[in-house]
């Protein structure tokens, strides 16, 4: 990264450059395109939900573990939580019963142990990388997912929570907070660079559990 534009390298700046090549890859998710086309049934988006579920739980404990961290403090916002939401959603899609039929695929494993691996570390920048990408991404794509899903597959409260963000008035404000954040956040240029590691693994484990996701291949349902 260079810094010869006017825009200082801040953190949220090395963020999303450092992670812009696999953002895109992410969005090119076979599974996603097809789910969000309507070409497959709303038992996969459950199937989503539910191992996503397994994600922001393990997320959100790694949060409260590390509250008494001063670093952590700016990004454990009540109102981003996700695991409530997602559990209302699974409820209403599959029922009382829901998490015997949501056990975590081996992706999901892998990240819920990356996860948990940086909260036994106490490493904040590590949980700051991973809740910047799952959040962020809810506030931005995730909207567009939330609206294809009243479209695609008539799910407009219940079973779709999950991307309801209610208690923060405006997402452009937030975001904008957010980044603010990023940038005061008491890491060095080293400490920085490895954050940005970190985003980008986060989001390779989140394309391992789309993939993982995705139809036997050779499942003519999603062309390939």
């Amino acid at each position: 990264m260079t810094s010869d534009s006017a825009e200082p390298v801040t953190l949220a700046r090395r963020l999303r450059e450092g992670t812009a090549a696999v953002h895109d890859r992410a969005h090119g998710s076979r599974f996603m395109s097809a789910l969000l086309g309507g070409e497959l049934p709303v038992e996969d988006y459950a199937a989503l939900a539910g191992q996503l579920w397994h994600v922001y739980d393990a997320l959100e404990s790694a949060g409260d573990a590390l509250a008494d961290e001063p670093a952590a403090a700016p990004f454990r916002r009540e109102e981003l939580r996700r695991a409530p939401a997602l559990a209302a959603d699974l409820h209403h899609l599959l029922g009382a019963g829901w998490p015997a039929e949501c056990t975590p695929l081996p992706a999901t494993r892998t990240y819920v142990a990356a996860l948990r691996t940086i909260a036994a570390d106490r490493w904040v920048g590590g949980w700051v990388a991973h809740h910047y990408t799952r959040y962020l991404g809810d506030l931005a794509g995730g909207q567009v997912v939330r609206a294809l899903l009243r479209t695609r597959y008539g799910l407009v409260d219940d079973g779709a929570r999950f991307y309801a963000f209610d208690a923060i008035p405006s997402v452009p404000a937030f975001r904008k907070q957010y980044r603010a954040a990023l940038d005061a956040a008491p890491f060095d240029e080293a400490e920085q660079r490895r954050v940005v590691d970190e985003a980008v693994r986060a989001f390779d484990l989140n394309i391992a559990l789309l993939d993982e996701l995705d139809p036997l291949t050779g499942d003519d349902r999603i062309p390939a």
